[in-house]
């Protein structure tokens, strides 16, 4: 029951996305990690299947994905609003993002970690790897966006979404840590109860 109740959230969202986005090109970019997580999901679903609390993350940062594709990152409504009355510079809902690019990975790592035997010594170096593989996933995706906007040109403006704020991809980082060391401090306990089965 609960799988389909993920698939149908996931096929509704989704589709509401790729109807009408405000930019075909942003939207391809900003839904195509979803995509591959839904096909890796759907290609490990028997072999290596996940905890509740990973999949219902999965899913979350998925949605902010999708979201972020329909409007652009710089251009989600809800966000336009809180820009307006908190009077900010610039609409940050790709921070909503970077943070979730640090919180559901330091879940994923995690799992992986532990379920492999490949950390075991302690929690305290368990934790630091997993904020290490957080850091290197978020340069790395700093990088790919780098990229993108070299070959694509102004086609990538709204993918790279920095609003012409110069320290962008620095603090795109940090909320990633911020995300990861949230996810930690949070969700560890439970992780572990959900873990039990699998250890």
């Amino acid at each position: 029951m609960r799988k389909w109740l993920w698939l149908g959230i996931f096929a509704l969202v989704l589709v509401w996305s790729a109807v009408h986005p405000k930019d075909q090109f942003t939207w391809f970019l900003e839904v195509a990690p979803a995509l591959i997580g839904f096909v890796l999901i759907v290609m490990t679903y028997k072999k290596f299947p996940l905890t509740p609390l990973l999949y219902t993350l999965i899913l979350i940062h998925m949605i902010i994905l999708m979201v972020g594709g329909h409007y652009t990152y710089a251009e989600v409504p809800l966000f336009d609003w809180i820009k307006e009355v908190f009077h900010q510079s610039r609409n940050n809902y790709d921070k909503v993002g970077h943070f979730a690019q640090g919180f559901m990975p330091a879940i994923l790592a995690r799992e992986i970690l532990l379920r492999k035997h490949i950390v075991t010594a302690s929690k305290a170096w368990l934790n630091y790897i997993v904020l290490s593989i957080i850091l290197a996933f978020s340069a790395f995706y700093e990088l790919i966006e780098w990229w993108v906007a070299l070959a694509s040109g102004d086609e990538a403006v709204a993918f790279l979404g920095t609003q012409g704020y110069v320290w962008d991809t620095q603090s795109d980082m940090m909320y990633a840590l911020i995300g990861g060391i949230a996810a930690l401090v949070f969700l560890s306990r439970l992780h572990d109860r959900q873990l039990k089965k699998f250890l």
